[in-house]
Parts: structure tokens; sequence; C-alpha cells
């Protein structure tokens, strides 16, 4: 690969963290006076002093959840759609407005590539000249404009195909002979059986940006076996572009344009580099500037840049959802109060809630990783236990990074059978 989408991508890492920990002082300064919601979470907060990871962890973290539950108080409240997070509302600035399930809305400002999904198509190799089969959904939702913006950023042509409509898929992709496709790996599959089915000329797809789903690396063996090339794109509607696959299949690379941390469940502590946890992206787009945002999804930091040359972090791709909340016994148990317990005992690394038992028979089980078992500090934790959850559970101290490394904080194994 001796191509790059900018220079941005072959930057030194010292290069790189100067760059962005600059941009970082002055967005928290920017998300402070230009949204309501900052100017109440960051009140306490001088910009000037966010210079660096570290000072980056001390600021709250804003989850999904968290943003739904601000939206509807806000329009309960006669207040603006996005909870108080927009720097802009409507007018030139903003060109478009988007909902996701919940409804969560999203703005789009008017910026070129405003989601910056144009890197990753990039490395996907699409090029100027190249007509795009985008089969992401144009109705609401903000997936299809996230891939045809970075399409149209590249000088590509885009078919707006949306969903559903199979046959006239088919037919629109041998008339049009696009070269390449977006849109998830789940409905990529449906087209190529359907056209192996029914003699329908494919060949033209020759390369893919897929989403929205997993697509495990037997999937990218079975389009491979059939002439097409899969690069996961992983964006989100609140952030954009987090991270792009390139040729090299190890990972994703983070987008350059983000901050990504990997934080331990239920918390915003952030983990040592190789561990899973939940992802953390602050953004530096100034419509929607979100500073530390829980995407709710588990990865982790791979070692060492990407062997096509691009220097960013790169995260191990989709692990999971690090939203583990359990109902034990008719109770809800958060993975923020496996934290607390832990955060109570200096001496515990990590910890892990099993759940087992059959229906109606529920047992918990908290694993503790502690350097030095000092006598009673099972009794101790099994007392914090029920303080916290109002539930009791049995605790067993087992030996440091014995745990499995998951990111899994409460694992539910009881049988539902």
């Amino acid at each position: 690969m001796t191509e790059f989408f900018d220079a941005l991508e072959t930057r030194s890492t010292d290069e790189r963290a100067t760059a962005q920990m600059t941009a970082l002082s002055a967005q928290v300064a920017h998300a402070r006076s230009a949204t309501t919601a900052y100017a109440e979470r960051l009140k306490d907060i001088d910009p000037s002093t966010i210079t660096s990871r570290e000072a980056l962890a001390r600021l709250p973290v804003t989850r999904k959840h968290e943003l739904l539950e601000c939206q509807r108080a806000s329009r309960a409240g006669g207040g603006d759609a996005f909870g108080g997070f927009a720097a802009a509302v409507r007018g030139p600035q903003m060109q478009r407005i988007f909902a996701s399930p919940g409804p969560i809305y999203e703005p789009e400002g008017t910026a070129r590539d405003y989601w910056r999904a144009g890197r990753a198509l990039f490395a996907a190799g699409f090029r100027a000249g190249h007509l795009v089969h985008n089969s992401f959904s144009y109705h609401m939702t903000p997936g299809a404009y996230v891939l045809e913006s970075g399409a149209l950023a590249i000088g590509c042509t885009v078919f707006p195909a949306g969903t559903g409509q199979t046959e006239q898929q088919l037919q629109a992709i041998a008339d049009l002979r696009p070269d390449a496709y977006t849109g998830t790996p789940s409905f990529l599959r449906i087209l190529l059986e359907k056209a192996e089915e029914a003699g329908a000329d494919v060949a033209s797809v020759r390369r893919a940006s897929v989403g929205g789903e997993a697509c495990p690396p037997s999937l990218t063996a079975w389009f491979r076996a059939r002439g097409v090339e899969v690069y996961q794109t992983y964006a989100t509607a609140d952030l954009g572009l987090v991270a792009y696959e390139t040729a090299a299949r190890e990972g994703l690379v983070v987008d350059e344009h983000v901050i990504v941390e990997i934080v331990r469940p239920g918390t915003g502590d952030p983990v040592p580099d190789g561990e899973v946890g939940e992802l953390v992206v602050t953004t530096f787009n100034p419509v929607y500037p979100l500073i530390r945002f829980g995407t709710g999804d588990l990865s982790a930091i791979l070692p060492g840049p990407c062997p096509t040359g691009r220097t960013a972090p790169r995260i191990r791709g989709w692990m999971g959802r690090a939203d583990q909340t359990t109902k034990i016994k008719g109770m809800f148990v958060h993975p923020s109060q496996v934290a607390e317990i832990v955060r109570r005992f200096p001496e515990v690394q990590r910890a892990r809630l099993v759940v087992s038992g059959e229906m109606a028979n529920d047992r918990m089980c908290l694993q503790v990783e502690a350097a030095e078992a000092a006598e009673g500090l099972r009794e101790h934790i099994e007392a914090v236990v029920r303080e916290v959850t109002k539930l009791r559970g049995d605790v067993q101290l087992v030996p440091p990074g014995s745990l499995p490394n998951d990111g899994k904080v409460i694992e539910d194994a009881r049988s539902y059978q």
C-alpha cells in the first residue's frame, strides 16, 4: 500500500499527539461555550488544562442512554432536539437532522465529508471515477449519507439504492456496472446469493465497505471467494467515522479526527493497552462536539502501527456490548456497581460478577483479582456487595491475571432451559 488519503495518516506518533492535544483543549473550550449541555457538565473545568490523555480521563463520560435521556428532557421542556449537545440547531450550519432508534436525533453540518468516511473508503480501494452502489438506508437514519458523503469526497459517483427490492437492485447492478458496494454485509451476501440463483451479472463489484453489523473473517473469506474484497468501516450516527480496516487486515485504524480511549465498563477509567473495555470517543467535530462519548461497544487497543504505514492507533474492532446490566432476583445489577465495589478496595485489581443457577434460583459470585489477600478481605468485600447491590453474593479471591480479558464485568452463566 503506497497511497494514503492524506498526509495525516503517516504522521509520527509525537506529531499526532501534539496536534490532537492542542486541538483537544480548544474543543473542550468550544463545547463549553457553544453548547448548554457541556456548559453545565464542564462548568468546573479549565479547558486550558485539558492537554493530555490523563487530563481528558478526568472528564465525565456521556453514554448513549444519557444522551437519550437529555434529549427527551430537553424536548419535554421546550428545548432543542439534541439535548443541548449541538453547537448549531437549525439554519445554514445544519443541512439535515436524522433519527436513530430511541429516538435519538443527530445533526449533520455542512462541511465536506462531514462524517469523515472518505478516509475509510479510500483505504478500501475506492477511487475517483468509481460508481458506488449504496445500500444503506436513506430513510431517517444517517447511514446512507455517512458513506455517500465519503464517496463524493473521493470523487466517486453514487447510486442511492437504499434497502430492499433485491431484484431491482440486481438489475441496477447489471445495468450500471458499479465498481463498489456500501451497506451491511448481510445484504451484500443476499445480493450475491440471489445473483448466483438468477444468473445475474454482478461481477463489476470488486470491493465493498460494510458496517452496521459484525463481519467475521469467515464471512470476509466468503466474499473474497466470490471476487469481492470487503473492508469494515466502524462509524456511528453520533460520531461519524471512528476506525476503519485496511489492506493489512490487522484490526481497525483509528480515524485522525477522534481520540479513542478504552475504559473499564461502568467507569471512565482507562485500562492498559490490550485489555478489553468500553470504547469512549472524543470528536473534534465543531457542530456536535461530543467529549468522552461512551459508545457502549467493547474493543481493545492493538500494539504497534498498521503494516500499511498508517501510524494512528489500532483497535481490535467490535467485540460485543459493554452494557451488561443484568436482573438478579428481580433487581438490576449494573457494571457501575461492580466498579464501585472494586473502588473501595485498593488491593483489588479487577473483578467479575458471575451469575449462575437456574431461573428463580439465582446465585452470584464476585470473582476478585487481589495482589494481597489480607485476613478478612473476602468477608469485607461480601459485606460491600450486599450494601451496593442489595443482594447477597459470594466472593472468590483469584490470582492476578486469571480473569478472562473479554471486557465482561458481569457474566450471566444461568441456565435458561
